[in-house]
């Protein structure tokens, strides 16, 4: 049984001393790692995601999630409409804009 459970023999008082800081060093630096490059990049992705959703005005070219190009017509407080081709409007969130267009963009399409 010796080759799955290893056997626990008691140590001696000199065997038994308080964990220190260095073995809770490689936990703070695994942290500080996944902060600075998985954590702290999308909290500022997504901020910039909420100013854009704000500053939605009629007129504003937009692309949603899903690859629809089209113009902004009405902006409500969930919703906006988009102009996707002549006499043809698409209700989508807000938060399914994802990416602002220059002026124009429609027009060479």
């Amino acid at each position: 049984m010796d080759y799955f459970i290893q056997s626990a023999w008691a140590q001696g008082a000199a065997g038994s001393q308080q964990p220190g800081i260095g073995e809770f060093l490689p936990l703070v630096i695994l942290f500080v790692v996944f902060y600075l490059f998985l954590i702290r990049p999308q909290m500022k992705r997504q901020k910039e995601h909420t100013k854009l959703v704000q500053g939605l005005a009629k007129g504003d070219e937009a692309v949603t999630n899903g690859g629809i190009l089209g113009r902004i017509t009405e902006v409500g407080d969930n919703f906006v409409s988009l102009e996707i081709a002549k006499d043809t409007e698409v209700k989508v969130q807000r938060g399914a804009i994802a990416q602002i267009m220059p002026k124009g963009t429609t027009k060479e399409l």
